[in-house]
């Protein structure tokens, strides 16, 4: 028998190292390396699925065309992987415990089997009978829907080959193990291989596979970063256990666009569908208030209002603080900074906070506008008619303002919902339709804040 030796791998990377390391040479991580025992030279169990029926063609004889997809009942989730399921892809789940992970993919995997027949569900982490009290809650007990609690991989092959399910899910990718690798399960190594082996499954057989992974403290996918690599499409949750809303976004879609975002409220009954996130974001909406505007963005297909909440207080610290939720910290630098040389106001010496109401993270520059008279309405003491008036824009270094996309889609958006006056820049002047609401086009920043004075 041989010695029985250890190595040490980088959980966020894979390096290896016959030595811990503080600081990981591949991915410079710190406090990253785990050890991991190694013996001789181990002949692993050839998968019966490495065996494929497939030979090289040439590209103009392969057979292309729309992809065909599941229905995953849930209108949210099938906008955001690009219309459905497509089969034989691999999809990665993630999100922080709480978030709503399981409930989803338990509401999906019963819709999948109702309409196209037996799905598989393997927990690694729940019992059958705790599987079965959530189906319950959820109204989800499908009778073409089969659950298991089972690690091993091997295991969970033998049960794909005997059941033959249209649909397969797995929660979580951490609990499993393969029995030819001695490190434990939730390792780098036992990851890259169970992750290996279910791919191979899943685009032999042509199945789809829904696959949960934790999240680290800082919110990351846990394990190597070769496993968002092997797969095709990546989900990730947002939002507060404590909220109501939460977001789905895709980071990663090898069939779809990564800019549609899905929007759920998490009830007794399980995630429902927002059909209008705008009307739900904007329901608490104040008539009159200081810092406090509404702004529109562009997610995938379809425009969505926000409201933006600014605070402005004296700073007791050496330093002035400036925290944001929802809009990039780094934009949020470069908007006070042009407000300082711009418009002329002190913030040196005042901590700034930004906060997007209703837990949504805002992608693009089309917000700008919107955050900076949020941020002056505040330090002056300005209280802006909310429920009326609507900004939009990107703010430039030299002040001006630039047009944004999709303005004629956020316009009508608003227009739906009631608001009666947008500021808009003047650069966008012709590019869209103008209806019934007012509009004040202007060049630069300050002329958009002579109109809260």
């Amino acid at each position: 028998m041989s010695k029985i030796k250890s190595k040490f791998v980088c959980r966020e990377c894979g390096y290896e190292s016959i030595r811990w390391l503080g600081k990981c040479p591949g991915c410079g991580s710190w406090n990253s390396m785990e050890e991991e025992l190694i013996g001789g030279k181990r002949e692993f169990g050839r998968s019966s699925t490495i065996i494929s029926q497939s030979k090289p063609q040439p590209i103009k004889d392969v057979k292309s065309g729309a992809y065909e997809r599941y229905d995953t009942g849930i209108g949210e989730l099938n906008r955001v992987l690009g219309g459905g399921l497509v089969k034989g892809s691999l999809i990665l789940v993630s999100g922080e415990p709480g978030i709503g992970k399981s409930t989803l993919i338990l509401q999906a995997g019963s819709a999948v089997a109702d309409r196209y027949g037996k799905t598989l569900y393997v927990s690694g982490e729940e019992s059958e009978e705790q599987i079965k009290m959530r189906g319950e809650r959820l109204n989800s007990l499908s009778d073409n829907l089969y659950i298991v609690s089972e690690t091993n991989v091997d295991v969970i092959e033998k049960y794909i080959e005997e059941y033959e399910p249209v649909f397969v899910i797995i929660d979580s990718i951490q609990a499993l193990f393969k029995e030819d690798l001695s490190s434990a399960p939730g390792s780098v190594s036992q990851v890259k291989e169970c992750s290996n082996n279910l791919m191979r499954i899943g685009k032999f057989k042509n199945i789809p596979m829904f696959i949960v992974a934790h999240v680290t403290k800082q919110g990351e996918l846990a394990g190597p970063r070769v496993l968002e690599h092997m797969v095709d499409t990546v989900l990730h949750f947002e939002g507060e256990r404590t909220q109501e809303f939460r977001i789905l976004r895709a980071l990663k879609n090898r069939f779809g666009t990564t800019s549609e975002i899905g929007v759920f409220e998490m009830r007794e009954e399980g995630l429902i569908e927002v059909g209008n996130p705008s009307a739900i974001f904007l329901e608490s909406l104040t008539p009159e208030a200081e810092g406090a505007i509404v702004v529109a963005t562009f997610e995938g297909t379809r425009p969505l209002l926000v409201e933006i909440q600014a605070l402005v207080a004296p700073t007791n610290a050496g330093f002035p603080r400036r925290t944001s939720i929802g809009v990039d910290l780094n934009r949020l630098n470069l908007i006070i900074a042009v407000l300082e040389k711009k418009i002329g106001l002190s913030l040196m010496n005042k901590d700034i906070y930004v906060n997007v109401v209703g837990g949504l993270r805002l992608e693009g520059t089309s917000a700008d506008l919107g955050v900076a008279m949020a941020i002056y309405s505040s330090i002056r003491g300005i209280p802006i008619q909310s429920k009326d008036m609507i900004a939009m824009g990107e703010i430039s270094l030299t002040g001006e303002l630039r047009p944004v996309g999709h303005l004629d889609k956020m316009v009508r958006e608003a227009h739906k919902m009631g608001f009666t006056k947008c500021i808009i820049p003047r650069k966008n002047k012709f590019k869209f339709e103008k209806n019934s609401m007012k509009y004040e086009e202007v060049n630069t920043l300050k002329e958009a804040l002579n109109l809260l004075a």
